[in-house]
């Protein structure tokens, strides 16, 4: 018998642990996770063809009715309530949430800052009834050049303290400059009004289609009070796209965070596949360095998103890790960062390709003693599908 022949057979008994990794596998990539998985949005398995569209469409329409919603609450509760001054917040609140507005040309009708606001405005209320104090300070910050411009903003004056530029700023500040120095410029306006009017020991601002999650306010807290990681960080992102928080990307922490799961998924199989199946696989090195393998692949098809999401369980399970470049629709600024940021944005002119997130995260890099953190799973959720300083497309996606 030729020598292949002896060793394929020899590979390919049920007992070899070969065949068993062989079954392990065409079992669980092709038949357990495409069943599980073919639905979920950031998972490799997502078939997009048969479920962007419609499911894109359903977020789309949940969307609208949560802005008809707060639309109608907010009118209701604005027929009975005096309009609010800057003059009501209090100096030196432990954190000042500042939410930056401006109008929408598309997408009106989802009332995103409406959503927001309403949001916001039941969390601070359980937070209140269950600490007996305010949790945050809440600041609106209308950028829209004309000041009767943004109606969402107008409706929330009875609520809640709302700043524009005045006048003679609006005036200072007219030019023509690209989108991206705007949309720095309107964001220094508000971190530097914010800490103007009230002195803030810890500032958070969102941008007004970033929603907060149901666990917002004890999460910062937790985080603020992680003192050696909060207070020595220029910021600390609270919110990083989905579809970019897979271990395949160039982030060293995320490569040993999937090098340490596969370890711990790896030991976990050894001890219980003998127990629950008919797979023995035995400990050996190279046993151990298939089922890391075996894991880390596992985890990264299904979607590293949706096991960040088992962290939502406690404030505590929250991870800090070092910043990642895209996007600041939600940033905590411990201490006085605010102002160090708006000096460092004050700095440099927007462009495409180096808009106000990228000149923040190089300035985290190369300033010495500055540190940048982001927060996961992300505390916010981003909600909007119509931008309100880009170009939209016809029919938003889920999923570029």
């Amino acid at each position: 018998m030729p020598r292949w022949r002896s060793l394929a057979k020899q590979h390919m008994r049920w007992s070899s642990p070969l065949a068993q990794a062989v079954v392990l596998c065409v079992f669980t990539f092709g038949l357990v996770l495409p069943v599980c998985c073919h639905r979920l949005l950031y998972s490799y398995y997502f078939l997009r063809s048969l479920y962007l569209d419609s499911q894109s469409d359903q977020v789309l329409r949940d969307s609208y009715e949560a802005g008809q919603e707060a639309l109608r609450y907010w009118q209701g509760r604005s027929s009975s309530s005096s309009p609010s001054s800057l003059t009501d917040i209090p100096t030196g609140p432990e954190l000042l949430v500042t939410v930056v507005t401006a109008s929408r040309l598309e997408g009106r009708d989802y009332h995103y800052l409406l959503q927001v606001m309403r949001r916001l405005s039941a969390l601070l209320r359980d937070c209140h009834q269950q600490q007996r104090e305010p949790c945050a300070q809440v600041l609106v910050c209308d950028v829209e050049s004309d000041p009767h411009g943004n109606e969402d903003a107008a409706l929330l004056e009875s609520h809640f303290p709302v700043v524009r530029r005045s006048p003679g700023e609006r005036q200072r500040d007219v030019g023509q400059v690209n989108t991206f120095e705007r949309e720095k410029r309107d964001y220094v306006f508000c971190l530097r009004k914010g800490w103007e009017l009230a002195r803030p020991a810890n500032t958070v601002v969102l941008e007004d289609d970033a929603l907060p999650r149901g666990d917002f306010f004890p999460v910062l807290r937790d985080v603020l009070s992680r003192r050696v990681m909060a207070l020595h960080s220029l910021y600390v992102k609270l919110y990083h796209p989905e579809r970019l928080q897979r271990y395949w990307n160039p982030e060293p922490y995320r490569l040993l965070e999937w090098l340490g799961l596969g370890l711990v998924g790896a030991t976990g199989l050894l001890l219980l596949l003998p127990l629950c199946s008919p797979l023995t696989f035995p400990l050996t090195p190279p046993s151990l360095l298939f089922l890391s393998l075996f894991t880390m692949a596992a985890v990264e098809l299904a979607g590293r998103h949706y096991l960040l999401e088992l962290r939502r369980l406690s404030p505590q399970l929250y991870s800090i890790s070092p910043a990642t470049e895209c996007c600041t629709p939600a940033m905590l600024y411990p201490g006085n960062a605010s102002q160090r940021v708006a000096q460092y944005l004050d700095g440099s002119f927007c462009v495409k390709g180096n808009a106000k997130d990228m000149v923040l995260y190089h300035m985290a890099r190369s300033v010495p003693g500055e540190q940048a953190h982001s927060l996961e799973p992300n505390l916010i959720s981003h909600i909007g599908a119509f931008s309100s300083v880009r170009a939209n497309p016809s029919r938003p996606k889920l999923l570029r």
